[in-house]
């Protein structure tokens, strides 16, 4: 139940504050005088758009606040948001400020902030608006679901999650299935570039990280083997087999110290330095001699190292910029392969669940349409039978379900089908009806869904326009109706409506006179003020036989349609 309501620099309304009471509530005053604005300050309070049109002219930031009575769906909730509950009560707020061209508005719930989504999502647990005009909602299928839904209770509903969790596991699973297809593709792909490079790098034996530098060097030395054994000889020859040679000149300076070592000891060490240099001559001689036999000079090994020497090349110039990064690199594939190999899952599998639970969802699918087929009959003989006393009698509405490809919602597109007059033929109820008929048909749904939803607020905005007195008292017992277990706003220009109300509020529209500007006035009246009022609204003007007719009209409809306010405090 919406408690208390405060406007600070919106529309009209500079400073404003409004307590609501249970059962049903009318505002009345002159056309322009600024009802509606009270409606949409609520509906720009729980998400509805604001722009910067709506500030105050004048003024460079406003709020507006509401006081709402706390019900266990709002508890509920308020604790997916962690948002504090412990009074008994939900206060939203929603500031609004210009600052040069740019406006701005945030929210709050019980002092946390909130985003739109989360306020609109709040807004369905506290309050719903009718009013003329709506005939974009009702030509929505979503809409008309939504109603027909609601209308069918609680098993349905439970049903309705029911197949939004059958619908999500199905398509969670088809995109895994879809991931998996396109992972599985470029599994294969890299497979492919595994077992290709492997077929060049295995067959290339790569041990040694040292192999490439290793052949370079023999490659170096075999490319110059004829320099090689040429001067390699000449050293052996200039050592060994000269005439004389440098061995025999070192045999005979040693001979020529030893016959003279006998008589100057100082001579013995270079005797012994001698005798050291032809044991090295004779050491290098025999390894240049080796050296020149172990040459080769065969060109085909040449032509193989040099073959070797451009395969290694050739793969760290792919692979690696070294032979042991093309090493490492052989080795890390190979690892990455055998896990890929064992990756393989059966997309059959996959398959076959992503099967499963597309029966299961048209199973629960099929379930709900069946349940919304005995709503939708329900429905069709309810609310019929609330269109008669509102001037329809000859109404006709049926409800059609058309099969669809399932979602979330089920596998039905909803089309509530209307005909007010007798042989016209059904046809979309958004696209034919007036605006009398569609308040009408408003107010009779709302009449019907009243019993399948917790108590709420619920507020209509002018659906009596265009209709005759004995239509309006019709809507006025309905109105009546509806607030033994919501709270209703409504805002009416029949005084038949407002005679019935618990609770009479009048706007009004005036100069302030120390700002010179326009202000909305809000005034709850009672007693003498309530029939000068209905006067007002019967025959606009205040002679006795008018304010008679009021106070008559008043008592009678008070007779009629006891106050709803203790019930309604005992149900919120």
């Amino acid at each position: 139940m919406l408690q208390t309501l405060r406007i600070h620099n919106f529309a009209l309304v500079a400073e404003l504050e409004v307590t609501f009471q249970p059962g049903l509530n009318v505002l009345t005053g002159e056309t322009g005088a600024g009802k509606s604005i009270l409606l949409d300050a609520i509906d720009a309070l729980l998400g509805g758009k604001l722009s910067a049109r709506q500030l105050r002219s004048g003024t460079v930031q406003g709020c507006i606040e509401a006081i709402f009575t706390l019900t266990p769906s709002v508890r509920d909730w308020l604790a997916t948001l962690d948002i504090d509950a412990e009074e008994e009560e939900v206060i939203c707020t929603r500031e609004f400020s210009l600052k040069g061209d740019t406006f701005r508005s945030r929210s709050r719930v019980n002092g946390v902030l909130v985003n739109r989504q989360q306020l609109q999502e709040l807004r369905r647990h506290l309050v719903r608006l009718t009013a003329q005009g709506q005939a974009v909602q009702l030509a929505s299928p979503s809409q008309q679901r939504d109603w027909l839904d609601l209308y069918g209770g609680e098993v349905l509903m439970t049903q309705r999650q029911q197949v939004a969790e059958a619908y999500r596991a199905w398509q969670q699973r088809q995109r895994e299935w879809q991931d998996f297809a396109a992972q599985e593709q470029q599994r294969l792909q890299r497979l492919d570039l595994l077992h290709f490079q492997l077929q060049e790098l295995l067959p290339a034996a790569l041990d040694d990280p040292e192999e490439l530098t290793q052949l370079q060097q023999d490659y170096q030395r075999l490319s110059h083997v004829q320099e090689l054994q040429s001067q390699s000889q000449q050293a052996y020859h200039l050592l060994y087999e000269g005439e004389p040679s440098a061995l025999t000149l070192l045999a005979q300076a040693q001979a020529a110290l030893q016959s003279i070592a006998d008589w100057d000891p100082a001579l013995q060490p270079v005797g012994e330095l001698l005798e050291g240099a032809i044991a090295h001559t004779e050491e290098a001689a025999r390894q240049l001699r080796s050296y020149v036999d172990r040459l080769d000079a065969d060109p085909a090994t040449l032509d193989a190292l040099g073959q070797r020497i451009h395969q290694l090349q050739r793969l760290c110039r792919k692979y690696g910029p070294d032979l042991a990064s093309v090493i490492a690199h052989r080795d890390r594939i190979q690892t990455e392969l055998a896990a890929l190999s064992g990756e393989s899952t059966s997309q059959a599998h996959l398959e076959a669940e992503v099967a499963q639970l597309r029966q299961s969802l048209e199973v629960a699918s099929a379930h709900l349409h069946q349940l919304r087929q005995g709503a939708a009959e329900r429905l069709e003989e309810d609310l019929l039978a609330h269109l008669c006393p509102l001037g329809l009698p000859q109404a006709r509405f049926t409800v059609q379900l058309t099969s669809i490809e399932p979602s979330s919602s089920g596998s039905d597109e909803i089309t509530f089908l209307w005909s007010a007059n007798p042989g016209q033929p059904l046809q979309p109820l958004g696209e034919i009806a007036s605006g009398g008929e569609m308040s009408r048909f408003l107010l009779a749904l709302e009449t019907c869904l009243a019993t399948q939803q917790t108590p709420k607020t619920l507020i209509f905005d002018e659906i009596d326009v265009g209709v005759s007195g004995r239509v309006a008292g019709a809507i006025a017992e309905r109105l009546s109706q509806l607030g033994q277990t919501h709270q209703v706003l409504c805002v009416t220009h029949q005084s038949l409506i407002a005679a019935a109300a618990d609770h009479h509020y009048l706007v009004q529209k005036d100069i302030d006179p120390r700002t010179s500007t326009t202000v909305i006035r809000v005034q709850y009246l009672t007693d003498e003020a309530r029939v000068q009022a209905l006067a007002d609204l019967a025959g606009g003007d205040r002679s006795p036989m008018a304010l008679s007719f009021a106070s008559g009209l008043l008592a009678q409809q008070q007779r009629s349609f006891p106050s709803s306010s203790e019930e309604i405090n005992t149900k919120t």
